[in-house]
């Protein structure tokens, strides 16, 4: 059976443009290139996806909708950024856990930009609540969040994103074997995706891999946040 391809190289070329040219008037102008070279191939990946998904993580949310769905928005929110670039330059798109509410919940991310793709997950900036659930379960179960971080493929594949505390946070032992983690702001991984596998019609098969690495650290996040994969 032939294998899907989602997205050729007028992506990257139409992200190449918009970094250089990043103004309302320019992606008026080539907006039919954008709903060909990046909304229309995602929205398809995005529907072709929710199944895989549903298999590996059945209680996060795949929506192909064009407005509100998992694909997120190209305008970005400048109210409170000192880039007020009015357009983002990556294609995006987020699965969130069923219940939950931002900064409560972990999500699967994708993101396409020149030079720095990948394939996402975690929880960015949690709330407080959330934040100290984490890393209650990390000093809680330690063992397990040793599997989680020292798996072979996890060490491989993924890096960890985001800021962290300066010292370990009020409460916690700043001698535990995990502090670095414990000092974490943001618990979010990432697993680099190459271009020519993105244009290819097998980018199917390489996404769902790079969810599967990730898988162990979203189930450990889940769990800690009391809810099921």
């Amino acid at each position: 059976m032939a294998k899907t391809q989602y997205f050729t190289p007028d992506l990257y070329r139409f992200l190449k443009d918009l970094r250089e040219h990043n103004d309302r008037a320019w992606f008026a102008e080539h907006k039919h290139r954008y709903e060909t070279a990046v909304r229309d191939p995602m929205l398809r990946f995005i529907s072709d996806f929710g199944p895989k998904l549903k298999v590996i993580a059945p209680h996060f949310v795949v929506d192909p909708g064009p407005v509100g769905g998992s694909m997120m928005r190209i305008y970005r929110d400048t109210r409170f950024s000192r880039d007020k670039s009015p357009l983002k330059t990556a294609a995006t798109a987020q699965f969130r856990h069923g219940k939950g509410k931002d900064g409560m919940t972990p999500a699967f991310y994708l993101h396409l930009e020149p030079g720095n793709s990948a394939i996402g997950a975690g929880i960015w900036r949690p709330l407080p609540p959330a934040l100290k659930k984490i890393r209650d379960a990390i000093v809680g179960r330690t063992r397990e969040w040793a599997k989680v971080r020292e798996g072979r493929e996890l060490r491989a594949a993924c890096a960890m994103l985001g800021e962290s505390l300066k010292r370990p946070p009020p409460g916690y032992d700043p001698n535990h074997p995990f502090v670095e983690d414990l000092k974490r702001k943001d618990f979010a991984m990432s697993v680099r995706l190459d271009e020519h596998e993105i244009g290819a019609p097998g980018f199917m098969d390489v996404a769902v891999e790079g969810i599967r690495k990730v898988v162990p650290f979203v189930r450990f996040l889940a769990e800690a946040l009391g809810l099921e994969l």
